[in-house]
């Protein structure tokens, strides 16, 4: 499993970690069954303190695509690529939208309620086509 952490990034190095491992998730090179490295393991390949590396594993957990099993490791789920029809969800990208029409909404100085009712508006168009 290759990743890299870019410590320059606006990202947080946690949260890099977590899209990587559920991008290789999603794409298959994780597949169902495989082991992660070990938190100390990785955290010292990162340059990362192992409580960022348990952070990014705990959102994969609670996301539904790996299992830690104390001791003997963490697993990827087999459910996390049929839930989502061959790959697994990665709300990462929605996470970063979000986080950008946030900005951009702010720089308009929309207020929160006004944002959040365009997007109650956007969301109702795109159910029903």
């Amino acid at each position: 499993m290759i990743i890299s952490v870019d410590q320059g990034s606006h990202v947080p190095p946690f949260e890099q970690v977590r899209e990587q491992i559920g991008g290789l998730i999603a794409d298959g090179s994780l597949a169902p069954g495989a082991r992660l490295p070990p938190v100390r393991r990785l955290a010292a390949d990162l340059g990362l303190a192992p409580n960022t590396v348990a952070r990014a594993y705990r959102e994969l957990e609670h996301a539904g695509l790996v299992r830690g099993r104390g001791a003997r490791g963490t697993f990827v789920l087999p459910a996390a690529e049929e839930r989502a029809g061959g790959r697994a969800p990665d709300p990462s990208a929605v996470r970063a939208a979000a986080r950008e029409l946030a900005r951009s909404a702010l720089r308009a100085g929309l207020g929160r309620d006004e944002l959040l009712a365009l997007v109650a508006e956007e969301w109702d168009g795109a159910k029903t086509g």
